[in-house]
């Protein structure tokens, strides 16, 4: 049959409205505010590293992992440490007695440090240490760990999540005081920007609050303004801008709404750029945002567990799409238990095939343009500055906090969400629908915790065996002192007692005896 020709049909114009313009479309990569990534390539040179963590409930057993694995392509190792060791308590206690957690790692002194990273090449991998009660004594172990194994502390890379204010916020737990947090916060700046400059001093999370349920604009706004709390104490402390801006990163979850996501890292790369601008930095690079990002807990269901690989894998997407420095995803056995090497290393692919499969790293901010991701951005940018200026009209975080507003906004939208999903307005595969009536079982690794405990009590007997007592005595009581006074740098007094083997809980003690004091004299 001959062709038809089509050149007669006349089409009629579009009654739509012109398409909206937005005031941030012509923002760039690589030059403030960012918009599209902090680097001008992004990932078409270098994608995002992958990190992993070490939630093994030994010392030698996470160090098993990582030297089983030396070709992962990991660059970057988050440490998980258990509860027990988060709280600062020695395994030989009392009181945890049968306590000892099955998961994540178990930390009573350096020498559990330095078992971690035996054989770990300390100046080639970026370290990330998660504590606020523990950070001071964590940190020192890791020092001397890395000046066993004959490192310079100039070639350590990594980063410290110590956040007192979000737990104020979301955890409702208050063992430092604001103000109290800042002294160590400045101490541990002053002591890495010195001797470990390639260390970022501080990841500020926001992580929580989304594990909370909150919304997108609500994490943003207090993770940002704890960040501004941060450079304020800091410049009072004679540090400049350019200096604390360079050392911050910014730690944020990723959960499923996926568009939502991906606008939310754009956003607050704006966002941050703006806070930043009003203390006149000379370094452009002062406006860059670090970012981390991790695959949401909350949406890792105990139901079905299998289909945690596709969520994960979808937030992971976002994270990527989103222009995220940094990623970690969660393991198949998240809300469940602890498995086998076989889920770290699919957390490890999921990472892999995004990155050389897909052919998303190959453009920049893939989704630039997209009406919907446009107009997600602008929304949850200016709701998070409103919430900004609220803290900020309150006289900032601190004495938000003490008014409670944080709390009960994260609590207000945290309802708001549970009831959708409880009224299966808000759909959760496996949870309140489609339903399976049967689900296959994960292959769960036993942990005799009564082993683990009795081998970290006999290290902690040959370590008091074999130390010298008067040298341990003399470093804590410097410790106590330094505690009371608030005059001398707590980070390099805990590492002095690190080298001479004081141990997690012994450590945490003398600062805690001084730290009382420290309160009493400032009235805080």
């Amino acid at each position: 049959m001959p062709r038809k020709s089509f050149e007669h049909i006349k089409l009629k114009s579009s009654n739509l409205e012109p398409q909206q313009n937005f005031k941030h479309e012509d923002f760039v990569a690589g030059i403030a505010p960012n918009l599209r990534g902090i680097y001008a390539t992004m990932y078409i040179k270098k994608p995002w590293e992958i990190r992993q963590c070490i939630s093994f409930s030994s010392a030698k057993e996470g160090n098993i992992f990582y030297k089983k694995n030396p070709e992962t392509h990991l660059k970057e190792l988050s440490i998980t440490f258990n509860v027990e060791t988060q709280n600062t308590y020695d395994s030989d206690d009392e009181i945890l007695k049968n306590l000892v957690s099955k998961t994540s790692v178990n930390i009573d002194s350096v020498e559990d440090m330095k078992m971690l990273f035996y054989q770990v090449p300390l100046d080639k991998i970026s370290v990330s240490i998660t504590s606020n009660d523990a950070i001071l004594p964590l940190l020192a172990f890791y020092i001397v760990a890395a000046e066993e194994q004959e490192v310079p502390l100039d070639q350590l890379s990594g980063i410290i999540q110590y956040d007192v204010l979000k737990d104020l916020m979301v955890k409702e737990t208050d063992i430092v005081s604001p103000n109290l947090s800042m002294k160590i916060f400045t101490d541990i700046f002053k002591y890495t920007s010195n001797k470990m400059p390639k260390f970022n001093s501080f990841s500020i999370s926001g992580f929580h609050m989304q594990e909370a349920n909150t919304t997108a604009e609500i994490e943003l706004a207090y993770t940002f303004s704890k960040g501004l709390e941060f450079i304020k104490k800091s410049i009072e402390a004679g540090i400049d801008i350019d200096t604390i801006a360079s050392k911050l990163s910014f730690f944020w979850a990723i959960g499923m709404d996926h568009f939502t996501e991906i606008a939310k890292l754009r956003a607050a790369r704006m966002l941050w750029a703006k806070i930043v601008k009003q203390f006149n930095p000379k370094n452009q690079n002062s406006f860059a945002l670090r970012t981390h990002c991790k695959t949401n807990n909350s949406s890792l269901k105990a139901q079905d567990p299998f289909n945690k690989i596709a969520r994960t894998t979808i937030e992971a997407m976002a994270a990527a799409f989103g222009g995220t420095e940094s990623l970690y995803t969660n393991t198949l056995n998240e809300s469940n238990a602890f498995l086998k090497d076989y889920s770290n290393i699919l957390t490890k692919d999921t990472q892999l095939f995004l990155q050389q499969e897909t052919h998303i790293t190959k453009t920049v901010d893939p989704w630039a343009g997209s009406f919907r991701i446009e107009k997600l951005t602008e929304e949850i940018a200016n709701r998070a500055w409103s919430l900004l200026k609220e803290v900020n009209d309150l006289g900032g975080l601190t004495k938000a906090i003490e008014k409670g507003i944080p709390k009960k906004r994260i609590e207000e939208t945290a309802t708001k969400k549970q009831t959708k999903i409880i009224m299966s307005k808000e759909v959760l595969i496996d949870v309140n629908k489609h339903q399976l009536k049967q689900e296959d079982s994960l292959r769960v690794s036993k942990i005799d915790s009564d082993a683990v405990r009795k081998s970290q009590i006999e290290k902690l007997q040959l370590l008091k065996a074999n130390r010298n007592p008067e040298k341990v005595k003399n470093s804590l009581a410097n410790l106590t002192k330094a505690a009371k006074s608030g005059k001398e740098n707590l980070l390099d007094l805990t590492v002095k007692a690190a080298r001479n083997s004081a141990t997690l809980s012994e450590i945490s003690n003398a600062l805690e005896i001084g730290f009382n004091s420290y309160k009493t004299s400032t009235k805080l």
